[in-house]
C-alpha cells in the first residue's frame, strides 16, 4: 500500500513538473505582473511563482474575469486565489484586482475547499472561488520566474480594491 501512495506522489509531482514547463498565457503573465505590483504576490524566499488560473466571461456579462491562483508549491493544493476583472480603456489593458483568499484543498468541506481567510462577499463568492479553485486544479500550472514579473508591461494598468483612492470611493468594489 505504501508503494502505490509513493507511486501515485511521484506520478503527481512528475505531472506538474511537465505541466509547469508549458509556456504561459500572456493574460496570466500581465495579471501576476499586476499582483506583484500591488504587493499581493511577495517574493519571499522564492525566485519563482506556480500559477494556475481560469478565464470567467459568462459570471458578469461584458466583464472579463480572471480567477488567478498562486499555489505553495508546484504539486501543492493550497495557495491563494485572486479576482481580477480585465477590461481595455483606449487600447490600454486594465487589470482590477477586486478579491483575495487564502485556501485548502479539503475533504471535509462539501466544495472541496477550505478558505483560511475568508474572500469578500460572503457564501455566494466563496462558492464562486470553490468552483473556480476546482476548475483551475484540472488545468495547467504554470512556473513564472520572478524577474519576468518585477514591471508591468507597456500598455497595462493595475488597479486594486486596496487602492488609497479607492477607500475614497472613487471607484465602486465588485465583489465576485
Amino acid at each position: 500500500m505504501k508503494k502505490i501512495a509513493l507511486a501515485i506522489s511521484l506520478l503527481i509531482s512528475l505531472t506538474a513538473a511537465v505541466r509547469s514547463q508549458e509556456r504561459p498565457p500572456q493574460l496570466l503573465v500581465r495579471a501576476s505582473q499586476c499582483l506583484v505590483a500591488k504587493k499581493f504576490l511577495l517574493p519571499a524566499k522564492t525566485s519563482h511563482f506556480t500559477l494556475g488560473y481560469l478565464l470567467d466571461e459568462k459570471s458578469y456579462p461584458g466583464d472579463k474575469m480572471l480567477y488567478v491562483v498562486n499555489y505553495a508549491a508546484p504539486a501543492k493544493a493550497n495557495g491563494l486565489v485572486f479576482v481580477v476583472f480585465v477590461t481595455e480603456h483606449d487600447g490600454r489593458e486594465e487589470f482590477d484586482i477586486q478579491n483575495n483568499a487564502s485556501f485548502v484543498l479539503s475533504r471535509e468541506e462539501s466544495s472541496g475547499v477550505s478558505f483560511l481567510s475568508p474572500p469578500l462577499g460572503g457564501k455566494w463568492t466563496q462558492q464562486h472561488l470553490a468552483s473556480a479553485i476546482k476548475q483551475i486544479e484540472n488545468q495547467p500550472r504554470f512556473t513564472i520566474l520572478l524577474k519576468d514579473l518585477s514591471s508591468v508591461g507597456a500598455g497595462v494598468t493595475c488597479e486594486s480594491y486596496s487602492d488609497p483612492e479607492r477607500k475614497r470611493g472613487e471607484k465602486q468594489q465588485r465583489v465576485p
